[in-house]
């Protein structure tokens, strides 16, 4: 049997000051570990994505009519209001659930020895994001799921995910100053692959905010220009161009690191946003000749979620931060042995 060790009132009071410290100077997990926290921040994170997606695509985008409470008279869904009503305040919920995760992740990095600052500061500004974005979530809703207004939710959820993927990339890492591995024109051109990447991912709101998906039932709003709608026909193809944009620029990138003989990270990341961008333009093309079915549409918005990912992992693989090495015992000389 382990003696469980009395808990003082001291303990009591240190706990309530500053709980994270209380619980890292009790508990230190394994890398493995704190790996594998901040990992479930960034999944939680494309999930709740694609469930938000869900809530539109099924057209329970009002499912709860108000925020904070679900109706103006319950806190929760009721039988009432039916299946959206169970997606909308259901989706809501899943904003608790990645709090939790996000905590989990800021507890493990804060009981890390040694204790990573910067890693905690990752944690929190997950936090924050986290709660604006829900803040935004309920604007949303109360003007009635005006476009503009639903394309920067998705827009901050992206944020969210820029932050969530450099944090667990900095679990893998140490703390020392990075190191380029790659010459100053293939950074560069790396950033505008970057760019562009980010353009296209807003003109997607757009098109996602022009579109048929209204996000409910009845007649929301479409983006449009002064009193003309936007033209959903340009809007896609400007779209499908900046794709193969980022397609040729990854195609660009991958052909010069190859030529340069750079080492096998950024040679592999690249790889792997290749792959990704041919299988999200093949999806994007067969939603768009198949008049947009949900299924494909949900399956576009979790790949638009790994090619931001993807992109991020390639800017991130540019550099290097070592880990500091164990220090080896020195080795006692044999002479010096045999003298004593």
């Amino acid at each position: 049997m382990v003696r469980v060790p009395n808990v003082t009132r001291a303990d009591v009071a240190q706990a309530a000051r500053n709980p994270l410290a209380y619980i890292a100077e009790r508990w230190t997990p394994t890398e493995r570990t704190v790996q594998r926290a901040v990992l479930a921040s960034l999944v939680m994170t494309c999930v709740i994505v694609v469930t938000g997606g869900a809530v539109r695509l099924t057209g329970s985008g009002l499912g709860c009519p108000t925020w904070p409470k679900c109706t103006d008279e319950s806190l929760t869904a009721t039988s009432e209001m039916g299946f959206h009503g169970v997606i909308e305040f259901g989706n809501r919920m899943l904003t608790y659930v990645l709090c939790a995760v996000i905590g989990w992740a800021i507890i493990a990095v804060r009981s890390q020895k040694p204790w990573r600052r910067s890693l905690t500061r990752y944690g929190w500004a997950q936090f924050w994001l986290v709660m604006g974005n829900s803040v935004l979530g309920g604007i949303v809703v109360l003007v009635g799921l005006n476009p503009y207004t639903v394309a920067a939710h998705f827009l901050l959820s992206s944020a969210l995910i820029a932050v969530a993927t450099a944090m667990w990339q900095r679990t893998r890492e140490g703390d020392a100053d990075p190191r380029p591995l790659v010459g100053k024109a293939v950074a560069q051109l790396v950033w505008v692959l970057t760019g562009v990447t980010v353009l296209l991912i807003a003109i997607g709101t757009v098109v996602t905010g022009a579109g048929p998906h209204a996000g409910d039932s009845s007649d929301v709003p479409r983006m449009n220009v002064g009193a003309v709608g936007l033209d959903w026909e340009g809007v896609t193809k400007l779209h499908a161009v900046l794709a193969w944009i980022v397609v040729t620029l990854t195609f660009a990138l991958w052909f010069v690191l190859k030529a340069v003989d750079a080492p096998r990270g950024p040679l592999a990341r690249t790889r792997d946003l290749f792959l990704i961008l041919l299988l999200q333009g093949g999806i994007g093309y067969v939603q768009y000749f198949t008049d947009l079915p949900e299924v494909l549409v949900a399956a576009h918005m979790l790949g638009s979620c790994l090619v931001w990912i993807g992109v991020l992992r390639v800017v991130l693989s540019l550099r290097e931060r070592p880990q500091p090495k164990a220090e080896m015992p020195t080795q006692v000389d044999d002479s010096q042995l045999s003298s004593v």
